[in-house]
Order: structure tokens, then sequence, then C-alpha cells
């Protein structure tokens, strides 16, 4: 079950990466008719992060909460509070990082000692909480 975090963060990590650089954003799937994964379809259709301020995060730790999409800053933050709420020591000590949990129609996770926990739904809604 833990695979499921992997890609969910893959695409999150490069949604976040191609607003980095000051090249433009990739172009949409050419037409060479290869199917695309909805979620990396989600992610170029996402909208940049909007700061929705901070939570305590695993361990009291601040956590930054950007929402992308449609989701409102109460929303992403009380779905960061929750995660962090149900994860268990173990779990959040876990070599391969914590997640995914699923919380509703959300999914969450991280990688290992990655600052940054992801959430997504499957129509493209993006939560990210930063560790800072």
């Amino acid at each position: 079950m833990k695979t499921l975090a992997y890609p969910l963060l893959l695409v999150a990590a490069t949604a976040a990466l191609a607003g980095c650089g000051g090249a433009p954003a990739p172009a949409t799937p050419s037409s060479s008719g290869a199917p695309v994964p909805a979620a990396a379809a989600a992610a170029a259709s996402t909208a940049p992060g909007v700061p929705c301020g901070d939570v305590a995060g695993a361990g009291g730790a601040k956590t930054a909460v950007v929402a992308h999409g449609k989701v409102d800053c109460a929303a992403a933050s009380k779905l960061l509070k929750d995660y962090f709420a149900k994860l268990t020591p173990a779990e959040a000590n876990d070599a391969d990082g914590p997640g995914p949990i699923v919380l509703d129609e959300w999914t969450c996770g991280s990688g290992a000692n990655d600052p940054v926990t992801a959430c997504s739904t499957e129509d493209g809604r993006q939560v990210e909480g930063i560790r800072g």
C-alpha cells in the first residue's frame, strides 16, 4: 500500500519544481496518442499553490500549509491537522515514510525523511505540508 504514496509524491514534487524555474511549463501531452496518467493530468491542471499558514505537524514541528486547486485554506489546514493527529508514532517514524493514509476522499503521505507531506484527491486537488 505504501507504493501508492510514491507516485503521489513524485507528482507533487514535479509540480512544485515546475514552478521554480524560469522556463515555461512543459506543454500538455503531444499528439502521440500516449495515455496520460490521471495524477499527471491533474498535476498539470493544478493552479499555483496558495499559502495557508502553519499547523503543528508530526512531533509538533511547524508545518506550512499550501493548497492547490479548488481547496480553501480552512479545509487544507484541517486536513493536515487530521492527518498528523491520525499518524501513530510507528507510522510517523516508519523507514519508508508515513502513509499513505486515507482521510475521506484524500490520500496523504510522504517519503522517508521528506519535509513535504502531500495529500491529493482523484479530482486533482492537492494540499502540501512543508516542514520548516
